[in-house]
């Protein structure tokens, strides 16, 4: 069967640190979506290799930008395409992409996965997100923190292409219950 024929949806989810992404993933695998979460590659190899994880985030964070020097910027989307493919040929017919970091990633995925693949960035005022950043209980971060953390997640990961390029945009600044509103009416649009 191609990839025409097999009426696969896969929603991939993209926005800073803070923007509500996560929100939106666990909202979707309630309703029974499985999720490829590409931090999850990162903290697989990360054990693999038996490097910890620090509370801080920064032994993450530096591995992240290691692999990518090192195996190249495409290593974590090639094992999340892996995974991908896997739960497709498992008879998945709708997958949630959580994660995507670089314009690389979006192009492999892109590339990969034609006419199956909606990305959705999540967006909201800078001010709020730096709210939500350091009031969160797993891993806040301060402003100076979280200023760090953009400015690495954008220059080194390239994360503002998949963000620019995104299918659709939801505007994460209310209730949790507007926020799922408008990930429902993506949903029926493009028939996830």
């Amino acid at each position: 069967m191609g990839k025409a024929e097999r009426d696969v949806k896969i929603l991939a989810l993209v926005g800073m640190s803070g923007s509500g992404k996560s929100v939106a993933v666990d909202y979707l695998t309630e309703k029974g979506y499985p999720k490829v979460y590409f931090g999850g590659m990162i903290y697989k190899e990360m054990e693999r290799r038996g490097i910890p994880r620090t509370p801080d985030g920064e032994s993450e964070k530096k591995f992240r930008e290691e692999i990518r020097e090192t195996e190249g910027k495409d290593w974590v989307v090639r094992q999340v395409i892996e995974e991908t493919n896997n739960l497709i040929q498992a008879g998945q017919k709708r997958i949630v992409l959580d994660g995507v970091y670089s314009w690389t990633e979006y192009q492999t995925l892109k590339q990969e996965f034609p006419g199956e693949l909606t990305f959705i960035a999540v967006v909201v005022p800078k001010r709020l997100r730096y709210k939500r950043v350091a009031e969160r209980v797993e891993r806040p971060f301060n402003r100076q923190e979280i200023i760090e953390r953009d400015r690495s997640e954008i220059e080194k990961l390239e994360k503002g292409g998949p963000i620019a390029a995104a299918d659709y945009y939801i505007l994460n600044d209310g209730e949790v219950k507007k926020y799922q509103e408008d990930l429902e009416k993506i949903l029926a649009e493009i028939e996830f």
